[in-house]
């Protein structure tokens, strides 16, 4: 079913792009976040941290989806460490994860709507493990558990689709529900909303962080002001390569993520966000969540 479903997705996107991908574009924005659990519950385990980066390139952006898909692009990078426990059990494998992928954005009526394709590659060809050693030991932390016996080295090609609604409740709060699958490294099906409340962010293009779901800005609109962002989402997991069934590792089938986050635009191009997302346990043996803190800064002058 998963394959279906991502070939379905990548011929949808690849026949849309195909008569604008050879067209002049520029680039509208720059998008990032970082995540860790020291800037949350400083456990450092499990999802421990991630780092994502996006480039938008377009033809344009007066703060509307355009109506054709591939005419509206951000090119993805995403990297992340899921770390077992640092004492007792480990309870998952550590893994690092680096995907590379592109997503259009456009509109569909009033929805908006995202269609993407990425390659996930999982093991020390990444070079995480290491990055993660040699930081340890440069600041003598205690050597991260679980690496020798992390996950092998490993590539799935996966999809994402997602439908967005986006409500104006008033000038400045927007309700967005909103409805994503996923297909590749993991299968999964998720719906949830994100409220944004305050005057920045208002013509801003959205993106969403994997890890933790927070949205981040990909093209800002250039409004200042302090903006408050509240969202939750429920996930039905069909697969996970990241806890193996064949190494008797058991993957939760419903995930719940809540989050809470400030962005404060200071000036037309520089901008502060922090916010903090409670995953809840995502295989059997995790007897809690967790808290990760997301961090972007933007400073232009």
């Amino acid at each position: 079913m998963s394959w279906r479903l991502f070939s379905l997705m990548l011929v949808m996107l690849c026949g849309s792009v195909a008569p604008v991908i050879a067209q002049d574009r520029q680039i509208l924005g720059f998008g990032r976040i970082f995540s860790n659990d020291y800037l949350g519950d400083g456990q450092d385990r499990w999802r421990t941290g991630s780092y994502t980066a996006a480039v938008v390139q377009g033809f344009g952006w007066d703060g509307t989806l355009p109506d054709q898909m591939g005419r509206l692009l951000d090119y993805r990078l995403h990297t992340e460490i899921i770390a077992p426990n640092p004492t007792g059990p480990l309870g998952r494998p550590y893994a690092g994860i680096v995907s590379l992928g592109v997503v259009s954005h456009s509109s569909l009526g009033p929805l908006e709507y995202a269609a993407g394709i990425d390659l996930v590659l999982v093991g020390p060809q990444t070079g995480l493990s290491d990055f993660q050693q040699g930081f340890h030991d440069a600041f003598s932390m205690p050597a991260p558990r679980g690496i020798r016996s992390q996950l092998p080295d490993a590539a799935y090609l996966g999809g994402m689709a997602e439908l967005v609604w986006p409500v104006a409740l008033s000038d400045r709060i927007t309700l967005r529900p909103f409805a994503e699958v996923h297909a590749g490294a993991e299968d999964l099906y998720r719906a949830g909303a994100d409220l944004v409340i305050g005057p920045a962010g208002a013509s801003d293009l959205w993106l969403r962080d994997v890890t933790t779901g927070q949205l981040f800005r990909g093209i800002a609109g250039g409004q200042t002001g302090m903006t408050l962002i509240l969202g939750a989402d429920f996930t039905q997991v069909n697969n996970s390569a990241f806890l193996p069934a064949s190494s008797g590792y058991v993957a939760r089938e419903r995930r719940t993520r809540a989050r809470a986050g400030v962005m404060w635009q200071f000036a037309p191009q520089s901008s502060l966000f922090y916010g903090l997302t409670w995953l809840s346990p995502e295989f059997e043996g995790q007897a809690e969540g967790q808290v990760l803190g997301s961090l972007t800064l933007n400073f232009n002058f």
